[in-house]
């Protein structure tokens, strides 16, 4: 348990965990939810009944990445309980009850992310989930099943799953559950209607028949159908039976008053001005390209090293720092060594490493998407925007690019490669630059006819590729005024804005549980319904009846 005002910390390792215990058999890997109750990550309330708090989705999403890269066999994970008669009784609401509303949503935005991560591994690296439901599964906890790819529930006639937020806290499910139920296991919408006003949940053969879980088991054989199930799923993965895993180290990294430096990410804070600039690296050697060199680099392969930092950097400077609203990113090193390192994945594409290791980028560049910051885009001399590290600045919200007509070879320049045509696409299923241009062909074909050539300010503005390119008379005040006039509007309206405008493709399933459903959670968090005085949220607990304001807004 930390002080309030600790800074939150996303590393940690098996031997340091407090509620989840993994093993590995084979193919098959088991996480069973073992929340310990005295060690919730803040004061003030106990995990009881396999409660969890931003702790234990901590551990989750560690636990996570030592199955993709520690376990490279492992092709389905199963999730289960190591509690008599509870399989997961959702987000504890003790802890909501006393959190600020910022920690609130770090937290669901975080736990949306585990769990997308989850259907991401299923969708592009082979590895299934399976909730083995062995007890009551309610809120958070069914959300948690929901996010896998089966569900096996125990038909012992008194475990349930449950949505009880509604009728129960008076605010929504916050990790993506109505939208999963419908989207994803298409339940009926007036048979969802009565799951998700309905404290006790559905059971046994109306849970099956509603589409709610996949299988019922009664206890005798529930065991061995969870078994059965995993070697089915298991058996049409392509993840690799006898390759060697890579242990995670513990990430290298100095924390100082204002600033946070990795080997390939450092950040530099500005308080008075609200802004982060964050700096990220090129490689500095050849990226490794045969298997053979692959495997003797293991965690030391660069591109795995990057996406770690770049992952766990993200969510620090998230959680961690509220009032730096502006992040300023930069790049650093040279550009053919970037397109280097993506000629080398792209030749190492069939290596498991390869693949988990995009992957890890693939959702550290969404983490990015999804975080309530603006992002400004600096193209200054010695930058290296260029194929993956493009993507970093297609993110932004604005790139300024340095114009330097009279020195063509100081001049920093931009260069598209084959990875920004989707192999790093956005929750909406599109890349970025598809993002940017709306799908409009002209647009697209122009930019990837001159893929490949270094492209100047200038010649960037004329695809489209950059927002300004002031020259180096006018840099200074364009980018200042820019930075300043963003520190002085309203967080909450340019959150609203960012996300919004930044997410204009087509709607999934995912979008919908960061746009819709989430912006709705942010609104009944602070309604008084909620979390006023005699708000239900606050009120849980203590004997006291909630005190509704009736009026529908």
């Amino acid at each position: 348990m930390t002080h309030p005002n600790t800074p939150v910390e996303y590393q940690t390792h098996p031997s340091q965990y407090r509620h989840w215990k993994l093993s590995v058999d084979g193919a098959v890997a088991t996480l069973k939810a073992d929340f310990d109750e005295n060690a919730g990550l803040r004061p003030g309330y106990k995990l009881k009944l396999n409660s969890y708090d931003l702790g234990v989705d901590i551990e989750l999403n560690d636990a996570l990445n030592r199955i993709r890269f520690e376990h490279p066999s492992v092709r389905t994970v199963v999730l289960t309980s190591a509690k008599e008669k509870v399989f997961c009784s959702g987000a504890n609401i003790f802890m909501l009850g006393v959190s600020s509303h910022a920690w609130k949503v770090n937290f669901c935005k975080f736990t949306n992310e585990t769990r997308n991560g989850m259907e991401d591994s299923s969708a592009h690296d082979g590895i299934k989930f399976i909730a083995a439901v062995n007890g009551a599964c309610a809120g958070g906890g069914y959300e948690v099943a929901l996010a896998c790819d089966e569900i096996i529930l125990i038909d012992d006639r008194s475990s349930a799953v449950s949505l009880p937020e509604v009728p129960l806290l008076g605010v929504l499910p916050g990790t993506g559950g109505l939208t999963r139920v419908t989207d994803k296991r298409k339940v009926r919408h007036d048979l969802a209607d009565i799951f998700c006003t309905s404290v006790e949940g559905v059971r046994g053969q109306k849970a099956k028949a509603w589409r709610l879980v996949d299988h019922i088991a009664k206890p005798a054989v529930f065991q061995s159908t969870v078994a059965e199930r995993a070697a089915a799923l298991a058996a049409g993965s392509t993840r690799p039976a006898d390759a060697k895993g890579v242990a995670l180290p513990a990430l290298q990294k100095n924390i100082d008053a204002d600033a946070l430096t990795y080997s390939t990410v450092t950040i530099q804070i500005d308080r008075a001005k609200r802004t982060a600039t964050w700096t990220v690296h090129a490689p500095k050697a050849p990226v490794p390209s045969s298997a053979a060199e692959i495997d003797a680099a293991g965690a030391a392969y660069f591109p795995l090293v990057l996406a770690r930092e770049l992952d766990d950097a993200i969510l620090s400077m998230r959680t961690n720092e509220l009032d730096i609203g502006t992040w300023l990113i930069e790049t650093q090193g040279s550009s053919d060594a970037v397109l280097q390192m993506d000629a080398a994945m792209a030749a190492s594409a069939d290596h498991w490493l390869t693949r988990a290791t995009q992957g890890m980028l693939r959702r550290a560049f969404s983490r990015l998407d999804v975080s309530s910051r603006s992002l400004f885009a600096l193209i200054q001399p010695g930058s290296c925007f260029a194929g993956s590290y493009l993507e970093l600045a297609l993110a932004c919200d604005r790139s300024y690019h340095l114009a330097l007509p009279d020195d063509e070879a100081k001049a920093p320049k931009i260069t598209v490669a084959d990875a920004n045509f989707g192999l790093y696409p956005m929750a909406t299923g599109q890349s970025r630059l598809a993002r940017r241009f709306y799908n409009e062909a002209p647009a697209l074909e122009a930019v990837r006819a001159k893929a490949g050539q270094p492209l100047d300010a200038d010649q960037a503005h004329a695809l489209g590729l950059n927002t300004a390119n002031p020259d180096d008379i006018d840099w200074a005040d364009e980018v200042r005024i820019a930075v300043e006039e963003r520190a002085a509007m309203s967080p909450d309206a340019l959150t609203g804005l960012e996300a919004n405008l930044r997410f204009n493709g087509p709607e999934n399933m995912v979008t919908r549980v960061f746009g819709r459903l989430t912006a709705w959670q942010n609104w009944i968090f602070q309604r008084p319904n909620a979390v006023g005085e005699k708000g239900a949220l606050k009120v849980y607990g203590k004997g006291d009846k909630a005190v509704f304001d009736l009026n529908r807004v």
